[in-house]
């Protein structure tokens, strides 16, 4: 029973730490990536699709996105999303190929870059303490229910804090490799 609740805690945490890696991943940088286009949906035959499965999506260098349609009538629906979106980038075309060129970001936005993944942090440890919160609840419901003893809930109780502040680490190192990714020019 207790072995369940530490590994459902532990992999609740893990779903904390991946989802901060992903808006972490999201966030624009200096550097080009692909996972910015990620969420951009193409209005194709009727229905919104993921952009990455209506355009092949590569890095042509550390700057710039280059977008290739499958078809060639996708072009000019790319564009508007691509415009629509909140990258606050001008993509430009040539062809039937679309570029995206990533400005140097300003020393202001850097900062306010590193308060939002600062931010995002909290947000990610907020969530790893409320997963401690239900499994400690769960221990001291079976604690309860007399189906352990005083002892083995505190040796629970202290394995999932450890648990806590491995994530909570984690956390740190990531938002502060991101915030120097950042910071750096």
């Amino acid at each position: 029973m207790l072995n369940d609740i530490k590994r459902d805690a532990q992999t609740r945490m893990g779903k904390s730490i991946d989802a901060l890696k992903h808006d972490l991943s999201r966030l624009r940088t200096g550097r080009a990536s692909t996972s910015l286009v990620d969420s951009i949906k193409v209005p194709y035959y009727g229905s919104d699709m993921p952009l990455n499965q209506v355009a092949s999506i590569a890095l042509a260098d550390a700057r710039s996105i280059v977008i290739t349609p499958f078809e060639k009538n996708m072009v000019a629906p790319i564009e508007k999303a691509l415009l629509a979106s909140d990258l606050g980038i001008t993509p430009t075309t040539a062809g039937t190929v679309i570029r995206l060129n990533m400005p140097p970001l300003t020393e202001e936005r850097r900062r306010e870059l590193a308060k939002h993944v600062s931010h995002e942090g909290e947000n990610a440890k907020i969530a790893i303490r409320n997963v401690r919160r239900d499994a400690l609840q769960h221990v001291k419901d079976l604690l309860k229910e007399k189906k352990i003893t005083e002892d083995e809930e505190r040796r629970a109780d202290d394995e999932i804090q450890k648990l806590t502040d491995q994530f909570v680490k984690e956390v740190d190192k990531l938002a502060k490799v991101k915030e120097d990714e950042l910071m750096a020019m």
